[in-house]
């Protein structure tokens, strides 16, 4: 019996060695894997990591993940393009399947932009579709 408990991000890896460690302050290495702990950080509820890791230009105030009721369920994430744009600059396309409450399963689609500052990586704004 294995204590291995997956990473919601999809890698195939365990959390302990995918997300986790990004989550407990580690610098991400790419665009990508900061996309990836971001949508675990959703998943877990994480909205100090999800604000710490959101670029300081377009960072809201506050998330209030915990007002959302009722809170969507993640069920997946399919990452379709990484695209590095230069080596501080880089976009990457991804859908998400949720539900919220009892409803039928949704899927956000957004193209994400990120931006590295003194070797961190950020979020920046991602232009979405349902």
């Amino acid at each position: 019996m294995s204590d291995r408990i997956d990473c919601p991000c999809g890698s195939d890896q365990a959390y302990a060695e995918c997300c986790m460690p990004l989550h407990a302050g580690a610098a991400a290495s790419t665009a990508e894997a900061l996309m990836r702990s971001r949508y675990t950080a959703y998943v877990l509820g994480l909205e100090d990591y999800l604000l710490a890791s959101w670029h300081r230009s377009t960072r809201p105030a506050a998330l209030n993940l915990a007002r959302e009721k009722p809170a969507p369920r993640w069920h997946g994430l399919k990452v379709l393009r990484y695209q590095p744009v230069d080596e501080n600059n880089a976009f990457v396309e991804f859908v998400a399947k949720y539900k919220v409450g009892g409803g039928s399963m949704q899927r956000l689609r957004e193209l994400s932009r990120f931006r590295r500052e003194d070797g961190h990586w950020y979020y920046v704004a991602g232009e979405w579709s349902t």
